[in-house]
């Protein structure tokens, strides 16, 4: 049986700065994970998963050496962001008037994994199990004994569940979830557009759902439609011409002429583990909580664990693996993480909806705040991490 101080199961985004972030703290770490990312080529088409990257995340990835790699390969700052449901009634944020280069980048999620894999090598205590998939997780006197589905079993003082919505570890260590599922489901389009690359992400607010613009590189961008599932499943059996058609009708005219290069679809469930760790076990991004991507906050908010749970466990020192250690980083994320769910859900449902005096109020809700000064900008930096 190999041992090891930690095992992280899941090698995307959230997994691979973990085991990264732990490896340069001298920890012996073993990731699983089932598929090795392709390689970057330029002429490769831009992937449908895209973040919106905050200046934090910015900052988590320079200190894990991967940064550098992602501007190498291909990203889309921005600089000013616009909500809005009348035209008139616009909330808009801007770079300058923060006195910021930039609000943040459109990044391919697999480009910031194959960036963070391209850390691995350096790192001579960090062993990468791929393709490998974790059969069960047992929890012992000192840790975990995991069984993988080929390959000897694994021992660690400390599991990590990165593995996503469906966690297997967090199902393994028998931590339940509080999920609902709010019966939209989402579309993502890749589309090339007649306009230059952008620096402005917008979302304009519907009955329907929310349509969503985010600038990628050169002439493309990247549109969200969220519907009902079957105005969705409607959507996707188009043909490119007859989508574009509703997209022309649906989406503001900021949009501008466009040609539908490829799209994807997801059904929309809000999920919040009861619990973020157990003795031996500790869960993180997705696999502890996934949040309408109204605001593409997800991936940021994943990185924000990593980020206290690796200085919790540096604090630590030699007590690294103590369960307190587990608790304070709990007690520091779960309140961040469910206030960013309660406001998304928050205005989910507050534009959801067609009653007149409720399309009034937020209507004027965003007007006041366009004016809002000091607190718009707060808003802002609370979400960007600031």
């Amino acid at each position: 049986m190999e041992q090891f101080d930690v095992v992280v199961a899941g090698g995307g985004m959230v997994g691979a700065a973990t085991a990264i972030g732990l490896a340069q703290q001298g920890l012996s770490v073993a990731v699983l994970e089932g598929v090795t990312p392709a390689p970057f080529e330029p002429s490769q088409p831009m992937d449908l998963r895209v973040s919106a990257i905050s200046p934090h995340s910015v900052s988590l990835l320079e200190r894990l050496g991967a940064w550098e790699v992602v501007t190498a390969m291909r990203l889309c700052p921005y600089k000013r962001l616009e909500t809005w449901e009348h035209p008139e009634c616009r909330t808009r944020f801007n770079a300058e008037h923060m006195h910021l280069d930039r609000l943040g980048y459109i990044v391919e999620n697999r480009v910031i994994q194959l960036a963070l894999w391209q850390q691995f090598e350096l790192y001579p205590n960090l062993t990468v199990k791929c393709p490998a998939r974790m059969v069960s997780a047992v929890e012992t006197d000192n840790g975990y004994e995991i069984a993988l589905e080929q390959g000897n079993p694994l021992h660690a003082t400390l599991l990590v569940g990165a593995d996503g919505a469906q966690s297997r570890v967090r199902q393994q260590a028998g931590i339940g979830i509080t999920a609902w599922d709010y019966r939209q489901h989402c579309m993502l389009l890749n589309v090339e557009t007649a306009l230059p690359q952008q620096d402005i992400t917008w979302q304009m607010f519907t009955p329907d759902g929310p349509r969503s613009f985010l600038p990628l590189p050169g002439h493309q961008g990247s549109l969200v439609w969220y519907d009902s599932p079957a105005k969705i499943q409607q959507l996707s059996a188009m043909t490119p011409a007859q989508l574009e058609a509703q997209i022309i009708t649906h989406f503001p005219p900021e949009l501008g002429e466009i040609k539908v290069l490829n799209h994807g679809r997801f059904p929309l469930t809000r999920r919040h583990a009861q619990r973020y760790y157990k003795s031996g076990v500790v869960l993180l991004g997705d696999a502890a909580h996934t949040i309408n991507p109204l605001a593409g906050q997800g991936v940021n908010l994943g990185f924000k664990d990593v980020d206290v749970l690796l200085h919790e466990i540096e604090k630590a020192g030699q007590d690294w693996s103590n369960v307190r250690v587990l608790k304070a980083y709990e007690r520091r994320r779960r309140p961040d993480n469910l206030l960013m769910q309660s406001g998304m859900d928050f205005f989910y449902t507050t534009f959801s909806n067609n009653l007149l005096p409720v399309k009034f109020l937020r209507n004027a809700g965003l007007k006041l705040a366009e004016q809002a000064g000091p607190i718009k900008q707060k808003v802002l930096k609370y979400a960007m991490g600031m």
